[in-house]
């Protein structure tokens, strides 16, 4: 389905919606007008937001602009009530078109919504500071006749503007000789800093040092020299220090008697994060297709060898040194057929088959079948379960995959005589879960592999695949979950999974300890 035809099918029920959030969401002024109004105003400015993410016309919203900014002034509304009432139809359409499109589909979607809301809700702006200067030119054409009337009426309306501008959502700042001379609130939340602490500061300072080159050059080559308003995207660095995705568009202005440029720039961070996550997916697919494909054509030929080095294990008497050849060979093939389950299970869509279980039978089963391993290396295992841990519906099988990884993973570094800790917790009220906690004494992790430890393929281990963790995590996720890790200041790993509850209600509780 198109976004025209998604967009045209839904015009009346998003206009009907539209209105009644106006009503009861945006306050006094909003809630004062009445229905008709605000349904020709919505119907006009969904029709012309239409147009532009449609046929790329952008004439029916200019028109509209111009025509509700003269109303809304009139009316005594402030800028960021407007503002808010446009961001309405952003809230209106994106689950919508959520529901109906998918993919590189949805996101050229959303970034053509995000693109028009921002091209709106700028021009409204600049067409505001247009119809203030004018105010300004006209004061001062009748200046000589009405000297003190005109001052005071100057004064109150550029008292307006700036009541105004502060209420913008958007950061809204002045950078003149590369000095910020005027910076409204939001831009100075924006990087966690007072108004106070912005004024005067040179311009780059909240600029991550990444972008710094970048952002002077576009101001030395485009905006200086006067050229067409500028949009782009750098990283801003906050007070402590944070690199984060911003959005800025610049237009050079006269500003005291002498040139600066104006900026208006917005937090990016969760459309960068989606399409990341696009991204990542598309990526993920084709991997997934490509190991697939690998396993297939090897696991077969993997299983021939496997079990004729088993026939000759029992037709032919191996002695010494060759028999254990003939043990090595099939451990390395049964470790090969374990990488092959691993990738498998990464390209395959995970199902669950949810029953109910209980944490602390599927705990205890999983270190029962690594009791082998466990006691060659010597490893104490300390274990801890919550008093009233009740049974809940999950996917056993799969649950009990995630635990046996996280616990190979340490099993893996700890030295003879390692310690692995594993303990759960119940926690009742409205958010219900269950927390399964295991952390070892092992050499840890470095900072600098702490983000990327779910990372699929991402392994510092010899032998490693680097999917066990990020299956952990495809399973915890899958059940609604959560699962994070940390690096003990005293050494080893501390690795946190939680699962939401979700049982009838007649299920009995695990009251065992």
């Amino acid at each position: 389905m198109h976004v025209a035809d998604i967009l045209r099918s839904h015009r009346d029920e998003a206009v009907a919606a539209w209105v009644d959030r106006l009503h009861a969401e945006m306050g006094p002024h909003y809630g004062r007008r009445p229905s008709e109004e605000l349904k020709i105003t919505c119907a006009a400015a969904y029709d012309a937001s239409y147009a532009v993410l449609v046929d790329h016309d952008y004439r029916m919203i200019d028109c509209h602009i111009r025509w509700i900014t003269r109303l809304r002034l009139l009316g005594g509304f402030t800028l960021s009530e407007v503002q808010g009432a446009y961001e309405m139809f952003r809230k209106l359409v994106t689950p919508v078109l959520t529901s109906k499109l998918k993919g590189r589909e949805l996101q050229n979607a959303l970034e053509r919504v995000n693109e028009c809301l921002y091209y709106t809700i700028t021009r409204f702006s600049d067409y505001f500071q247009q119809l203030h200067e004018k105010q300004i030119r006209d004061h001062a054409r009748d200046l000589k006749k009405q000297v003190e009337e005109r001052t005071s009426e100057l004064a109150e309306s550029e008292a307006q503007y700036r009541v105004l501008v502060e209420d913008i959502n958007d950061g809204y700042f002045v950078n003149q000789n590369g000095i910020i001379v005027f910076a409204n609130k939001a831009f100075c939340d924006l990087h966690d800093y007072s108004v106070a602490e912005v004024v005067g500061r040179p311009y780059l300072d909240f600029i991550a040092p990444e972008s710094r080159g970048e952002v002077r050059k576009i101001y030395e080559t485009r905006v200086q020299r006067g050229a067409a308003q500028d949009l782009y995207m750098y990283f801003r660095r906050t007070r402590d220090g944070r690199s984060l995705p911003t959005e800025n568009k610049v237009k050079l202005i006269i500003y005291r008697g002498e040139k600066a440029a104006v900026g208006i720039c917005r937090d990016i961070t969760e459309r960068v994060e989606m399409e990341r996550k696009v991204r990542e997916s598309e990526s993920l697919a084709h991997i997934g297709q490509l190991t697939t494909s690998l396993a297939h054509e090897i696991r077969n030929p993997l299983s021939s060898v496997k079990m004729n080095i088993q026939i000759l294990l029992k037709k032919i008497e191996f002695k010494g040194n060759d028999k254990r050849r003939m043990e090595i060979m099939t451990e390395e093939i049964s470790r090969l057929e374990r990488i092959l389950t691993e990738m498998l299970d990464f390209a395959k869509p995970l199902r669950l088959d949810l029953k109910p279980a209980s944490i602390r039978s599927i705990i205890l089963s999983c270190l029962e079948m690594m009791t082998v391993r466990i006691q060659e290396r010597g490893i104490e295992v300390r274990k801890s379960f919550s008093r009233e841990t009740p049974r809940i519906f999950i996917d056993r099988d799969k649950i009990e995959q995630a635990i046996i990884n996280v616990l190979q993973n340490s099993i893996d570094v700890l030295p003879e005589g390692g310690r692995i800790g594993i303990r759960t917790k119940y926690a009742a009220g409205n958010g219900r879960f269950v927390s399964i906690d295991v952390d070892d004494n092992g050499p840890g992790i470095a900072d600098g592999d702490l983000p990327y430890v779910f990372d699929p393929f991402f392994s510092n281990k010899k032998k490693g695949t680097g999917l066990g963790l990020w299956n952990v995590k495809k399973v915890i996720e899958a059940h609604g979950g959560t699962v994070g890790i940390t690096t003990k200041r005293t050494g080893g790993v501390h690795l946190s999974m939680t699962v939401p509850v979700r049982r009838r209600n007649n299920e009995k509780k695990d009251t065992h300890r």
